[in-house]
């Protein structure tokens, strides 16, 4: 049995519901979607336990009716694992993680600025990567997005 298979099982072994969903890639590269309502718990198990204890990066998406939410995560061994979750766009609110790894700031505001997600829990601060005078209600990732009229903005 491979180490990614070691991780998968584990993993499915602590939270079953995840047997379908917890996919090894490739050597070194799993995906993992998970129920926002569970994605907390998983989460936790997933950095303490299995030791993804290094954010690459959180990458937004829009998807129709949803937006997704992709955490990188990796091991100091070199294996990633991509942690899916989503939230309907109707509201938008995910945890933040900077608890855990302060440098997902950085992402988590680019999540606000550019998909409109609210993040509980990330402190005051800057803007990122739009301008402090973009407008609040303009996301210019989402793919429903249009410029307001004369505002001149556009990506």
């Amino acid at each position: 049995m491979s180490y990614e298979e070691d991780i998968r099982q584990e993993t499915v072994r602590r939270f079953d519901f995840l047997k379908d969903s917890f996919k090894i890639v490739r050597p070194r590269r799993l995906t993992l979607d998970v129920a926002y309502e569970k994605f907390s718990e998983v989460f936790d198990f997933l950095v303490h336990q299995g030791k993804f204890d290094i954010l690459c990066a959180i990458t937004g998406t829009d998807e129709g009716e949803d937006l997704g939410f992709i955490y990188h995560l990796a091991q100091e061994s070199g294996v990633t694992l991509n942690l899916k979750t989503r939230v309907p766009k109707s509201h938008p609110v995910i945890q933040t993680i900077t608890g855990v790894f302060p440098g997902a700031e950085i992402y988590e505001r680019e999540i606000v600025d550019l998909f409109g997600a609210k993040v509980q829990g990330l402190r005051q601060g800057n803007r990122y990567p739009l301008t402090d005078d973009w407008p609040e209600d303009e996301h210019p990732l989402r793919k429903d997005w249009k410029p307001a009229n004369g505002s001149g903005r556009e990506m």
